[in-house]
């Protein structure tokens, strides 16, 4: 009987503990993957690659930044202006990885950094991603070349 006290003692709190457990470890699964898609990251070498690392396109040392194949996106000039391949004003980009758009809206920010390593954000806060610290000034690339990709899935599934 003393016996099956100290079983049935120990064993219900380390059922619930090992159910609490693996309902976190799901759901923190869930929640990480939700917007993987729309993840992006911008390497020590100015690559920027999709979530599955598929190159979108790299930033040259002119600070110009190219698609995949080759083809200007846009470049920043020296006062932070970014400017698109056919010489159109798209934004301003800061030093600090913020880029606003030809309105004046907050489009990216860059925020904590570990390392060398500094996440890109949305305006409200959430990660798109991950840039090199030697890029914040191209954080914006995150956003182009998102937009571009989203531009040619849309235009493959038609």
């Amino acid at each position: 009987m003393r016996i099956q006290r100290l079983i049935s003692g120990k064993v219900v709190p380390l059922l619930t503990l090992f159910i609490m457990a693996i309902s976190l470890s799901a759901n923190a699964q869930t929640k990480s993957t939700s917007n993987q898609n729309e993840k992006i990251s911008i390497n020590k070498k100015g690559g920027v690659y999709d979530y599955e690392g598929n190159k979108l396109g790299f930033i040259t040392k002119e600070n110009i930044v190219k698609d995949s194949k080759g083809k200007t996106v846009y470049f920043i000039d020296g006062n932070g202006n970014v400017i698109d391949s056919k010489g159109n004003k798209l934004g301003m980009a800061k030093k600090n990885g913020s880029y606003y758009n030809i309105k004046g809206e907050n489009v990216v920010n860059v925020g904590k950094t570990e390392g060398e390593i500094c996440e890109i954000l949305d305006p409200k806060g959430h990660s798109m991603g991950t840039v090199h610290k030697n890029y914040k000034l191209h954080a914006c690339a995150a956003h182009c070349l998102l937009l571009e990709k989203k531009m040619n899935d849309e235009k493959s599934k038609k």
